[in-house]
């Protein structure tokens, strides 16, 4: 390296970086007010979108579903001969058994709610019609969110942006969080993108021995945050879309709360501080001498742009980002939502479980404390539950702390949580549902408090 050029770039490397990811910023970062409501870019063209497909949404999820469940269960029986030639394909369809099953019973589910067949309580407006059938149904509005998100989510991911903030947040992570400054990467990429995407960064980074298991631990289940795309989804369900802007900042305050704490309690605190290999810690990178924090964070990001995608690449990454998303997602929702939803709305169960917290969401004077008490534990099995069983509550300030503490609670089963489990990160289940609880307890007066200056 010249030390007389701290950036020996070409001007096209400074652009690379620099426009893409303004225009990436600007489109899911960057409040716009639309007639009454505050939204970002990604949202509006979203929720147009939904609009002008209002009447063909429920035929174009149900194929989606379908589809996806057919596809999966053809790659399970040939043993994945049929999608071997692609990576991307193999990934997205050839998985175990388990979520083959879910996969179907979600495609019988869609069909049975789009054709109203069998039985009442799969399809009525309170089960699986919530998901797939009125105005703003879940399903409805992930497949317009997810269109826009994954076709531009590159903008954010591969033009430099995350090496930018990842050194530039070196400083921070290690006295706070107790984390090596690159795991701000993984934690942006998930904030960004995908909190699948995060876990599958922390466990490919853990096998090539740049985390220990302790740190991996820690990342994997507390910077393996909600995204963007995901919290637009939650509000908009809760009917709070002109409030994305208070309520995102109320979920990052809850989240970083959390995430100074848990690492330095049990389980977390009890994991190892060694290597996949048995190695001890090994000190980080400093910053080059000539730079600073920021001026490297910039070199990093430049230098990224020498493997920036084309327009062809950009495309395909977009198109593959849309996929996963809509035959990632939207199965297991219909699957796992509608028979959560069924038990909720037929039988007791998450009454009970729920008791428990009526004292405490009385203490914290939430209204509507007893229906708000089912909500709290649903976020295990999946992400999306409480905010569709909170949505018929009538106080709004109930609505936005079940959605804020939906988004924070982190750990659901029906992704981040199946993912981790999954993959090489040292977390059992036991550990992930005392996790899970102890996520709740925090951050749920963290936002309660703030709910109460807002409303």
């Amino acid at each position: 390296m010249n030390s007389n050029n701290k950036f020996p770039f070409k001007p096209k490397n400074h652009l690379l970086f620099i426009l893409p990811s303004l225009i990436g910023i600007v489109l899911f970062m960057t409040p716009m007010k639309f007639e009454d409501s505050i939204t970002i870019p990604i949202a509006f063209f979203a929720s147009k979108l939904q609009e002008a497909l209002q009447a063909q949404l429920p035929a174009i999820m149900t194929i989606i579903i379908t589809l996806t469940a057919g596809l999966t269960l053809l790659a399970k029986l040939t043993n994945g001969q049929v999608v071997k030639k692609s990576p991307f394909f193999t990934g997205l369809l050839f998985v175990p058994w388990s979520w083959t099953l879910i996969r179907v019973v979600g495609a019988v589910f869609a069909i049975m709610t789009f054709y109203k067949l069998g039985p009442e309580e799969v399809y009525s407006s309170a089960t699986g019609g919530l998901l797939l059938g009125g105005e703003d149904s879940l399903l409805h509005i992930l497949f317009t969110v997810f269109l826009f998100a994954g076709m531009f989510l590159p903008l954010l991911l591969n033009f430099g942006l995350l090496e930018f903030f990842g050194i530039m947040l070196t400083k921070v992570m290690r006295p706070l969080f107790t984390l090596p400054g690159r795991s701000s990467i993984d934690s942006l990429a998930s904030w960004l993108g995908d909190g699948t995407i995060g876990v599958l960064l922390t466990s490919k980074q853990y096998e090539e021995g740049h985390y220990t298991k302790r740190e991996a631990a820690v990342v994997g289940t507390t910077f393996s945050v909600v995204s963007i795309t995901f919290t637009l989804v939650v509000i908009d369900q809760v009917k709070l879309a002109d409030m994305f802007v208070p309520f995102y900042a109320t979920v990052l305050l809850a989240g970083v709360v959390a995430a100074i704490i848990m690492p330095r309690i049990p389980p977390l605190s009890r994991k190892e501080d060694s290597y996949v290999s048995g190695e001890e810690k090994k000190p980080e990178p400093g910053t080059p001498k000539g730079y600073n924090a920021f001026s490297w964070g910039y070199y990093k990001a430049v230098e990224r742009t020498k493997q920036a995608p084309s327009l062809p690449q950009f495309l395909k990454q977009g198109t593959q980002n849309i996929l996963d998303m809509w035959m990632g997602v939207a199965p297991i929702i219909m699957a796992i939502g509608t028979v959560t939803l069924i038990i909720a709305e037929h039988t007791p169960f998450f009454s009970w479980i729920g008791m428990p917290f009526i004292p405490l969401l009385e203490l914290f004077q939430i209204p509507e404390a007893a229906a708000a008490s089912e909500t709290i534990l649903v976020g295990f099995a999946d992400m999306f539950l409480p905010a569709l069983m909170g949505s018929t509550i009538e106080s709004e300030m109930t609505r936005f702390i079940i959605a804020a503490l939906s988004v924070t609670q982190l750990i659901y089963m029906s992704e981040v949580g199946g993912v981790v489990l999954g993959s090489k990160i040292p977390i059992n289940f036991k550990e992930l549902f005392i996790l899970f609880i102890e996520r709740t307890l925090i951050t749920l007066p963290v936002i309660t408090i703030v709910a109460h200056f807002l409303f």
